[in-house]
């Protein structure tokens, strides 16, 4: 299946979708992932906050979610997730895709995320390169990643 047929990202700009946001993350993170819902959520999770959040549907139904935010001369991808029922459409690559987009738009060409080492090597197939030794954020295993254009 075209990963791309039935495949939109919007651009997070109403509270109706900053709550779509807020559902897809607490059921991926707190529900399937164990992350407290108090870590869950930051002074970026809002519609004025220095970052820019994207939303990917698919089909018309909201399927995933990310972010991006400047952070020491660098675009930093963040909260990055699909919901399980989307996960085998190809939806992951245009989500970071997107968030790059907007990244270069603004000039910017290094990118770097905190990945869970379980999805490094969909990060690696991207382009990312490990750049740490594992660490734990949130109780999860993570390794620091990056991507020069």
């Amino acid at each position: 299946m075209n990963p791309t047929t039935g495949t939109e990202l919007k651009h997070v700009t109403t509270i109706e979708q900053l709550e779509l946001i807020k559902d897809i993350r607490t059921r991926v993170f707190v529900d399937e992932q164990g992350v407290p819902l108090e870590d869950e959520f930051d002074a970026h999770d809002h519609l004025d906050a220095d970052c820019t959040h994207i939303l990917v549907y698919y089909n018309g139904q909201p399927a995933g979610t990310g972010r991006w935010r400047l952070v020491d001369g660098t675009a930093k991808l963040e909260r990055i997730c699909l919901l399980p029922e989307f996960r085998q459409y190809g939806l992951g690559r245009i989500l970071i895709g997107g968030l790059e987009q907007l990244a270069l738009e603004q000039g910017l060409r290094h990118f770097q995320l905190h990945g869970q080492t379980q999805a490094a090597p969909f990060y690696e197939k991207l382009g990312y390169r490990i750049f740490s030794v594992p660490f734990m954020e949130d109780g999860i295993e993570h390794v620091w990643m990056i991507r020069e254009v």
